[in-house]
């Protein structure tokens, strides 16, 4: 384990709670905001029951806001912009978009750094996905990572995804000892030219001085200076390569010379003609990836298929479980709170780092309580206080807890046009129809259409009704009645997302109030892991064990 150092000092219990005792109180007054779905906007006349203000006074309030609002960098931004921007660059965009790429750096950080503070050397990637993180934190971290995803599409994918991602890094590796061979010879040259010159310097200076002082110098005046400036600035420039901050930005590698030391000494093979002709420098090479490499066995990642519950025993599914960190990149729905328990109900499990997302799909406990249900464990509420309240959200409500804020608050806004085409359509439907409730989706038909008429036929066509019915006219008569009234409809979707943090935060307080609850955790937060702009669902929920 690595040396003590002390953990940030975080809120305790009674503290997480007040804070959701005055969460519940702002929510009970404003969630029925969030729950109201912009389908039924028109057909249920959601503004008048809600909202008791022109459009025109809460869209100037929220822009007022977004405008006095100082740009905070984000602890994941900063970190980004500290890093170092020179050399050359590898484009590998067939293994991550930014936004992945963004997270799988971050993340694959603060896992590695909790693996070297107990000295760990397996982890496990719960709903791994496509293995994006779990390739990085075997390649670059030397960690044994089981990566278990319920598709077994994603396995597959993730196995052929992992074999170009190491290809890749040998790309790397070779180059970067072509970049180093190239370098000492330039440098050798540099050396030769200005040994040659100070020479020259003394041969002068020795016919100038007088006969007695000849007589005193020795021979070793005349020799080549090997071991003064010439390989003191070699060294110098090698540590400086060394000590270049490193960028994986969409690995796109940045300065891949010092990108290849941070590698395990196992994960790239060796071959014969890749020997750097410095054999001091490609020994300091080798020690420097020897510090994040535990042993040959350490550096593998191994795609596993299995669908994960609350209940699932890993040493079903792991034959060689040991002391291990438990990591879950925006696991999905139920996935996430899951993951929390299996680590608190594990001894083997030390450390747990969390990001969740599809809050949508969360199961709660008290959403339909009139129905009968044999499901014990659910999504939400964990902790004990929110199930004292009996809380729910509401699937809306969660939904709307996925809304972007950040991303709207820098520009990127709402596709308010799309939303009120439909909730006309939804008019036209109930109207024309007789249908009141649809359970058919139209989906992403917006895109595809040239206007509101060509969007209302196609919509109509795919929920299996008779177009032909419907003139033009009529059609046009229903666009006509609502366009003034389309501020409305922006307005009230502004205010679902400045109430989207306030859902997220009960849902991740609750979480971390469960953790909380358990007598084992030495130290538990939430953190700020990426920057919500690229990335929205942005906090990871951390958590580490006593020590036996």
């Amino acid at each position: 384990m690595a040396a003590f150092c002390p953990l940030p000092v975080t809120p305790d219990l009674p503290t997480l709670r007040a804070k959701l005792q005055g969460l519940l109180r702002f929510l009970r007054d404003t969630l029925s905001i969030s729950n109201a779905h912009t389908v039924d906007f028109y057909t249920e006349s959601v503004w008048e029951e809600l909202v008791d203000l022109p459009p025109e006074t809460v869209l100037a309030a929220v822009r007022k806001s977004a405008s006095e609002a100082e740009p905070r960098p984000s602890q994941a931004r900063t970190l980004m912009e500290a890093d170092g921007d020179t050399g050359k660059t590898l484009k590998a965009a067939e293994f991550m978009n930014m936004k992945k790429s963004h997270e799988v750096q971050a993340m694959s950080e603060l896992i590695g750094s909790i693996a070297n503070y107990y000295g760990l050397k397996q982890v496990i990637d719960l709903g791994s996905g496509k293995g994006y993180l779990s390739s990085f934190l075997s390649l670059k971290y030397g960690l044994k990572v089981y990566g278990i995803d319920s598709s077994n599409t994603n396995t597959h994918g993730a196995e052929e995804r992992n074999r170009k991602l190491k290809k890749h890094w040998k790309l790397c590796h070779t180059q970067s000892r072509l970049d180093v061979s190239e370098l000492e010879l330039k440098m050798s040259k540099e050396r030769k030219a200005q040994n040659a010159i100070k020479n020259k310097a003394d041969i002068e200076e020795v016919f100038n001085n007088s006969l007695t002082n000849q007589e005193k110098m020795s021979t070793s005046n005349f020799l080549p200076d090997f071991s003064g400036s010439a390989i003191s600035n070699i060294r110098n420039q090698m540590e400086t390569l060394h000590s270049q901050p490193h960028q994986e930005e969409n690995l796109c590698f940045e300065n891949v010379f010092p990108l290849i030391d941070l590698l395990p000494i196992n994960a790239i093979e060796p071959t014969s003609s890749q020997q750097i002709p410095n054999r001091e420098t490609s020994e300091v090479n080798k020690e420097r990836r020897k510090m994040t490499s535990k042993s040959r066995e350490s550096n593998i990642y191994l795609p596993l298929t299995s669908f994960i519950t609350a209940d699932s025993e890993l040493h079903d599914i792991i034959e060689d479980l040991e002391d291990c960190l438990m990591v879950g990149l925006h696991t999905c729905g139920d996935l996430a709170p899951n993951t929390l328990r299996i680590f608190a109900s594990n001894s083997e499990i030390k450390g747990v780092c969390s990001v969740g997302c599809c809050y949508h799909l969360l199961s709660e406990e008290f959403e339909n309580q009139h129905k009968e249900c044999t499901q014990k464990k659910w999504g939400f509420p964990m902790c004990r206080y929110l199930k004292e309240e009996r809380w729910c959200c509401g699937r809306n409500a969660r939904m709307s807890a996925c809304l972007a804020l950040e991303r709207v608050a820098v520009g990127q806004g709402l596709p308010t046009e799309s939303l009120f085409y439909r909730a006309v359509l939804q008019d036209i439907i109930k109207d024309c129809y007789g249908i009141t409730k649809c359970d058919q989706h139209v989906g992403k038909i917006y895109s595809k259409c040239s206007s509101f008429l060509d969007y209302v036929r196609r919509s109509l066509k795919k929920l299996g009704l008779d177009e032909s019915k419907l003139p033009e006219k009529i059609i046009m008569n229903y666009y006509e009645k609502y366009k003034p009234r389309m501020n409305e409809l922006e307005a009230f979707n502004m205010l679902k997302v400045v109430l989207a943090p306030c859902i997220e935060t009960l849902i991740l307080l609750d979480r971390l109030c469960y953790l909380k609850e358990q007598e084992d955790i030495a130290w538990s937060a939430l953190v700020k892991l990426f920057d919500p702009v690229k990335s929205p669902r942005c906090y990871a929920v951390i958590a580490l064990k006593k020590q036996q």
